[in-house]
């Protein structure tokens, strides 16, 4: 019994910790150009050179993690399905 307590307080550690990291920070490195925005190609002697943009990440060298997308996701889906009074005179 005692594992199975264990394993539930783990589950909660690596859930709160990944929504921490999520909030504070919602975008990782591209996993295609490691965070470069391009990738890297070497000339004719061996010396590396920049590559083509990533087109995975558009050059920007980010991407938004998996618990962001699916909290931005939740968070328009709600917005969207409530119904929110607005004072009179606002459009």
């Amino acid at each position: 019994m005692t594992s199975f307590f264990l394993a539930i307080a783990c589950l909660l550690v690596v859930t709160f910790g990944y929504g921490g990291l999520c909030a504070a920070s919602p975008f990782g490195d591209c996993r295609k150009c490691h965070g470069m925005g391009h990738e890297l190609t070497t000339d004719r002697k061996g010396k590396p050179k920049r590559g083509k943009d990533c087109r995975r990440c558009k050059a920007t060298g980010k991407r938004i993690r998996v618990g962001r997308w699916l909290y931005n996701r939740w968070a328009r889906i709600y917005r969207a399905g409530t119904d929110t009074p607005r004072p009179k005179g606002i459009r």
